[in-house]
């Protein structure tokens, strides 16, 4: 019931010292941290792994998609870095070769449905028939079924996406924008409260928090609005 468990932070800064000063400012507020390609690729890795030794939680968001046995290697050393969460986009194959690579290791795989960032035009335009609902939902059953431990959607599909993977799996949600917060780029958007009850598990959280003149100040607030979901009064 901890929103701390909850709320991943995502380090989406170009630099290492730019992330060691906003997890110091943030300190015990945040436990979970989200590290994707524009820091991995400045010393992210090695950071990763060191904040995991700290003793925060790492969601590590490469989006993996290769052939089967690239994703498999990948996977078998990402499991040894201490991760707790991993994204590879929900190709069966790959999540079936994922998932077998990390088994036994408590590395969390979560499946890439779609983006948030798509709409039903971005979809046209790279060669897909579905719309983006139909696409997340096709992909929810397929990482279930290929064992995987968790999805990433868009909040907006959340209820939905918990009806096909039942109720162990993860659901992990960007694009959220706490009330009153500009949308950036995302098209699919959600307010914390509303994620949590419509079945999200985990929300990432960046610019928000990240851009804000006091990242503690709107961190706590977003809290804020995730305890309201979550506290069995409010259920």
């Amino acid at each position: 019931m901890d929103a701390r468990e909850r709320l991943i932070v995502g380090l989406d800064v170009p630099t290492i010292g730019e992330a060691e000063k906003l997890v110091s400012t943030l300190g015990d507020d945040i436990l979970f941290y989200k590290i994707g390609y524009q820091l991995a690729f400045a010393g992210g890795l090695e950071f990763a792994r060191d904040l995991a030794a700290s003793g925060k939680k790492i969601f590590l968001d490469m989006k993996l998609l290769d052939i089967d046995n690239t994703v498999a290697s990948g996977v078998e050393n990402i499991a040894k870095m201490g991760m707790s969460m991993l994204t590879l986009h929900a190709y069966p194959k790959a999540m079936r070769a994922a998932v077998e690579a990390a088994a036994g290791s408590g590395l969390c795989l979560l499946g890439v449905t779609v983006l948030t960032s798509m709409d039903a035009e971005d979809l046209a335009d790279a060669g897909y028939s579905q719309d983006p609902h139909s696409l997340v939902l096709r992909r929810a059953g397929q990482a279930r079924a290929a064992g995987m431990g968790g999805i990433v959607c868009s909040a907006a599909e959340a209820a939905e996406v918990r009806e096909i993977v039942g109720p162990d799996m993860a659901i992990v949600t960007p694009g959220i924008r706490p009330t009153g917060s500009d949308h950036g780029d995302q098209k699919r958007v959600m307010t914390p409260f509303d994620a949590l009850k419509a079945g999200a598990t985990h929300l990432v959280v960046a610019r928000p928090i990240v851009k804000a003149p006091d990242p503690r100040h709107a961190a706590r607030a977003v809290l804020n609005e995730m305890v309201g979901a979550l506290w069995p009064a409010n259920r």
